[in-house]
């Protein structure tokens, strides 16, 4: 998802839908779904902690019963419709939005009930580059190519960088989404737990509908509010959304995926994309490798890093594309990378670094390239939220403190581990397996 809100984010369970290019595999979209902890402070969303009443639902066939609850989302939107006039939205476009919108009952849902994060890096990659993912990228590419050469040429970001975007928010346009966004953003907005951020998304697709991009009933997404072919959220549109059809309208709805791709593109760009480099090259460590290295607050030019022993695939020193970090997103089990600029402007659209390497390397596949060569430590699962908390406390209890018990593994908790193996006589490769916890236990 293209915002600050999907930091750090978890991938939650995958629908699978069939892709509009008629592979012969079923594929899914697969842009990571926001959870958010209580704890969390990452996303600097502010939720409204006064509770309000639900609608209560008949048993029966007969819809929702005229009820408080209701009573209070019809209040709120009234509120809030005069809250938006104020802010310069006018009457009619409050009107057309809010026309027919109800209290939905099953985006609540849906935000309350998100998978806890079980996936694997290889496993997520699996899917993300999988055969049939890079089969329908291809096409994708070949039915879009004058089109993606435009937006190449215009912005400067690879084709294939925009359309591994694609095929990760929506299986290349198969998975947009069909909820009607001003409903599930005033419901969420009104639900409470996150009511700063939705309202904020709410006056922003408002704000879309006045300039006359779209209509209401086209405004269509996710249930969390994210819309079009590459899955921008009400603000993101309204910061890096293009007209590249020239029609007038920046229209990331339409079945012409052209506004859409052009947009990824220039939020790419405006986050810092370099052109000619690439997110990351896949190395091999030498052994007795200083694990400590692999920060990435330490950068070197690739030449540097071949004096190391850090080498491409080939044996050589990778190409001095420019200043690079160390990554180790499994540990020294698993793949190594040396990642540059264009990973950051990658994490810009989603901090997950899953998500990052998921573009990165079915971008990579839809050139030609072959696949991550490395071992994944396929024996190892991912720690649930809570074993990450008890992996958080064990370490601090230890005396390798963590600072927070938030269930995230950032910085500190990596360094953490690190002391921690160290002190172990393990490899200290920051790595928070569940290997560490038994050993904590």
């Amino acid at each position: 998802m293209a915002a600050n809100f999907f930091k750090r984010v978890l991938i939650g369970a995958l629908v699978f839908y069939p892709s509009f290019l008629g592979a012969t595999a079923p594929e899914q979209s697969l842009r990571p779904v926001l959870r958010v902890s209580p704890e969390s402070t990452v996303t600097q969303v502010t939720a409204t902690v006064q509770p309000v009443l639900r609608p209560v639902l008949r048993p029966d066939s007969l819809g929702p019963q005229i009820t408080p609850a209701n009573a209070r989302f019809e209040a709120w939107i009234r509120a809030y419709k005069a809250k938006a006039a104020r802010q310069g939205i006018s009457k009619s476009v409050l009107d057309r939005a809010f026309r027919g919108v109800k209290y939905n009952a099953d985006v609540v849902r849906r935000d309350r009930n998100q998978s806890e994060f079980t996936k694997t890096l290889w496993e997520y990659l699996d899917s993300a580059a999988s055969d049939s993912r890079v089969k329908n990228g291809k096409a994708a590419l070949r039915k879009q190519r004058k089109t993606l050469e435009a937006i190449e040429r215009k912005y400067g970001v690879d084709k294939e960088v925009v359309v591994a975007v694609w095929g990760l928010e929506s299986a290349y346009g198969a998975v947009r989404g069909d909820v009607p966004i001003i409903e599930a953003l005033a419901t969420l907005a009104f639900d409470g737990r996150r009511g700063r951020f939705f309202e904020q998304q709410l006056f922003a697709a408002l704000k879309i509908l006045q300039s006359g991009d779209t209509a209401p009933r086209n405004m269509v997404g996710s249930w969390a509010g994210a819309m079009g072919h590459t899955q921008f959220i009400p603000t993101s549109y309204l910061a890096f959304a293009v007209d590249f059809t020239g029609d007038g309208k920046r229209d990331i709805w339409s079945d012409n995926p052209a506004d859409a791709l052009a947009s990824t593109a220039a939020y790419l760009k405006r986050s810092g994309w370099v052109s000619g480099q690439p997110w990351g090259v896949e190395v091999t460590l030498p052994r007795g490798f200083n694990y400590a290295l692999a920060n990435r607050g330490i950068k070197k030019r690739p030449s540097e890093w071949g004096a190391l022993g850090v080498k491409g695939l080939d044996g050589r020193s990778v190409k001095n594309y420019g200043q690079a970090s160390l990554l180790l997103p499994a540990g020294h089990k698993g793949a190594a990378f040396l990642i540059f600029k264009n990973f950051d402007a990658i994490e810009r659209y989603n901090t997950a670094d899953a998500y990052v390497i998921g573009v990165g390397h079915l971008s990579d596949r839809i050139k030609g390239g072959g696949k991550i060569k490395a071992r994944w430590p396929r024996e190892d699962r991912a720690l649930t939220f809570s074993e990450r908390k008890e992996l958080q406390r064990r370490l601090t209890a230890a005396g390798f403190d963590t600072v927070k018990i938030d269930g995230k593994i950032g910085p500190l908790t990596i360094d953490a581990v690190r002391s921690y193996q160290r002190s172990e006589g393990l490899e200290p490769d920051g790595y928070a397996s569940l290997t560490i916890l038994k050993r904590l236990r």
